[in-house]
């Protein structure tokens, strides 16, 4: 098969819904020519439906990011699925968590907020170095932040835990370089999504995307979100790393 991403096996995490980029992503990487595998929590049955749903039914591997035993045994789990036992090229990072606490910034808890972090930003030096016994030729691995620049009405803790992400995936592109594994993000406007109905006042954050995208912005449409992640993905951004790329309708740059 022919593509970008043409004899490339890539893990996605994060698919739960045909609303999600994850999805996308996972359909454009199969569209181009990759392998696809997903990670799912909780609600397997629920992922392994939505699978069927991919050009090609991909493999589902259950991944608790948050549990240490799932992230030693996940490198064995996806050779389970991979005939030739050549690893993986590329890593999808779609995780994102924050309980309702930590949507109050003057009111969260600690214990709402470290949850937000640990699940929403360390989660991505913990799933790059769980995959890393199946990255020795090298590879990409992209992340999905939300742009941590500024204080967005209502998101709160969540939007100090994409900062932490964003710096992360700083400290992983310094650290993996040597290595050859890219890591990158892509800065993507808001999706009415599964995980959007769990942040309270959405609509309101998601209305500035209605008044300040130059190019436009669709809520309903997670597909160039998904396109960005691909490209990232490929190998056509050889010495891009650390890099975000925003993937918002253009937001990001206008002014007041």
């Amino acid at each position: 098969m022919s593509g970008i991403l043409a004899g490339k096996r890539v893990l996605v995490t994060g698919v739960l819904t045909e609303s999600s980029i994850a999805f996308h992503a996972a359909k454009v990487a199969q569209e181009e020519g990759a392998e696809v595998i997903l990670t799912g929590f909780g609600r397997l049955s629920l992922v392994e439906r939505i699978a069927k749903r991919l050009p090609k039914t991909a493999p589902v591997i259950e991944l608790d990011v948050t549990n240490q035993e799932h992230l030693d045994s996940l490198a064995a789990k996806v050779r389970e699925h991979s005939s030739d036992d050549s690893g993986l090229d590329g890593v999808v990072h779609s995780i994102a968590f924050g309980p309702q606490g930590a949507f109050d910034f003057l009111n969260g808890s600690w214990e709402d907020v470290s949850t937000a972090v640990q699940v929403s930003a360390y989660s991505h030096k913990a799933l790059a170095t769980a995959c890393l016994p199946l990255m020795g030729r090298g590879g990409s691995i992209v992340g999905l932040t939300f742009d941590a620049q500024f204080a967005w009405p209502k998101y709160d803790w969540m939007g100090v835990a994409k900062a932490a992400l964003e710096s992360t995936n700083r400290y992983l592109a310094r650290d993996l370089g040597p290595q050859g594994i890219r890591c990158n993000l892509i800065s993507a406007g808001p999706i009415k999504s599964m995980a959007a109905k769990s942040i309270p006042g959405f609509e309101e954050l998601a209305d500035v995307w209605n008044h300040r995208a130059p190019i436009g912005w669709d809520l309903a449409d997670p597909e160039p979100a998904g396109r960005g992640v691909v490209g990232l993905l490929s190998d056509f951004f050889p010495r891009t790393t650390g890099e975000i790329v925003h993937v918002d309708g253009g937001v990001h740059m206008m002014g007041a």
